[in-house]
């Protein structure tokens, strides 16, 4: 079983919340985090929540305090927290974009910036990105998160050339469509054309995302890094 510590943003629901649930299941102790209060389902007492604002760094810093004193300073990082402000671009508000920007890409940089210290000291760590294939094929309405998405493709690369000497992967993870309640609101004929762009038929499930999340911060992934790898049943192949 491993003691290896895993921090998740953005872990209160969907594709974060499986992460989470199926590191803490394998033995590693996780510590989930949100923008809001929250608290996980499972009673895997391997599970901490915490409120923490990536786009805040004085929020970030009270964090690391925090980690600090209670001996919680984590070898994995998975950057799952995003949020979306879909809008044509012609309509889009400058709020949509700064927002999604600063989440998205901006807070990636602010929390992985503040936790890549520890990973250098001990020469070890794994940073694990979870981006869209909205970021490597685009999508109508969604210039601003493809935008960000894409941005961690760019980070996910510069990065992992910087630290690989030091014992630390840096990969992305560009979900497709994932049943999670951010497909939800799509109606039964909006999916089903979804599915038809889908080689595999069907759309994907946390499981697929977080199976991958723990492959890449295991031993068994360590000569892999700098790579996105889109988990999307076939729609975007390049």
């Amino acid at each position: 079983m491993s003691e290896e510590i895993v921090f998740i943003s953005g872990a209160s629901r969907g594709i974060g919340t499986a992460i989470a649930e199926n590191f803490a299941n394998k033995g590693y102790k996780v510590i989930g985090t949100s923008r809001n209060s929250f608290t996980f389902d499972s009673d895997n007492k391997n599970l901490i929540p915490l409120s923490l604002d990536i786009t805040n760094r004085d929020s970030i810093s009270e964090c690391i305090d925090y980690l600090k004193e209670n001996n919680l300073t984590p070898s994995i990082l998975v950057n799952n927290a995003g949020i979306t402000s879909d809008q044509l671009f012609l309509r889009m508000k400058d709020k949509d974009w700064d927002n999604v920007i600063a989440t998205n890409l901006t807070g990636t940089f602010n929390l992985t910036k503040a936790l890549i210290k520890g990973m250098i000291k001990n020469r070890y760590g794994r940073i694990i990105n979870i981006s869209s294939v909205s970021g490597l094929m685009g999508n109508p309405g969604q210039v601003n998160y493809s935008s960000a998405k894409a941005g961690l493709s760019g980070f996910t690369k510069s990065l992992a050339k910087e630290v690989g000497s030091r014992g630390i992967t840096v990969n992305s993870i560009a979900p497709g469509f994932i049943e999670t309640d951010m497909t939800s609101y799509l109606d039964e004929n909006a999916k089903e054309k979804l599915i038809q762009d889908i080689p595999l038929k069907r759309l994907g499930s946390v499981d697929d995302i977080a199976e991958l999340a723990i492959f890449l911060a295991s031993d068994e992934s360590a000569y892999i890094t700098g790579q996105t790898i889109s988990v999307d049943g076939g729609l975007f192949m390049y």
